[in-house]
């Protein structure tokens, strides 16, 4: 069995006297694409934020690389390889788009840099012909992309995603959903929450479904698409 990358045990986190996050727990192994899912508010962001120490933890414990690494900074865990898409793409609205790749490996100091930032042109051609361009002046989906550039730009261990498919347009949602794709494929392990439940487990090779901060199911994700409950909570059906 492939080495456990990440794992979350008993989780829990509060907002003040409202419970987010009751006791959760999952895991995510090297090389896998794991799926959070579940309804908006279901806990899926609040979990994340924790993982990667934006949010304190009440309660249980967070794994990387086998050791605990709750109530560490982001900054710390960012340089370990534990890396965040966040939700609202959270870029840089005045730099320009080599500039936000740039930062997105400030915590590197090899010579290496230069190329990562070719390599994540090719995974984003349109980010290439605007590398000039200030980030605040480009659409939501370039946004996405450039988010998403700037997360590998720190080398990854572990990428985990937040709503990258949030308010965009079909077309957008679509590539979004290959170069997360592409990402995988390359060999980054990726926790992905999503609210597109079908694309999501299409994508994965494990779930988690998440509902007012419990984890309700797991299993393979062509189990869980296929599964009645699933398909009538979160797929219309």
């Amino acid at each position: 069995m492939s080495q456990t990358m990440l794992k979350v045990s008993g989780l829990r986190v509060a907002y003040g006297g409202i419970q987010a996050v009751k006791g959760a727990s999952l895991e995510v192994r090297q090389g896998e694409l794991v799926s959070l899912i579940g309804a908006n508010g279901a806990g899926k962001t609040t979990t994340l934020k924790a993982i990667t120490g934006i949010q304190p933890v009440a309660d249980g414990d967070i794994e990387f690389l086998g050791r605990s690494i709750k109530g560490q900074g982001a900054w710390d865990l960012v340089k370990q390889g534990l890396v965040m898409v966040p939700e609202g793409r959270g870029t840089f609205t005045r730099m320009t788009i080599t500039e936000n790749l740039q930062m997105g490996a400030f915590t590197r100091n090899d010579k290496e840099i230069e190329d990562d930032i070719e390599k994540v042109f090719t995974l984003f051609p349109r980010l290439k012909e605007r590398r000039h361009q200030l980030a605040g002046t480009m659409s939501g989906g370039e946004q996405q992309m450039l988010a998403m550039g700037r997360a590998l730009m720190a080398r990854p261990k572990v990428l985990l995603m937040d709503e990258p498919s949030m308010g965009l347009s079909p077309i957008m949602v679509d590539k979004i959903f290959e170069v997360v794709e592409d990402i995988h494929k390359q060999g980054v392990t990726v926790l992905l929450v999503e609210q597109n439940a079908s694309r999501a487990l299409q994508l994965a090779d494990r779930g988690y479904v998440m509902d007012s901060g419990e984890i309700t199911m797991e299993g393979e994700a062509k189990a869980l698409l296929s599964d009645p409950k699933v398909r009538a909570a979160y797929l219309g059906e």
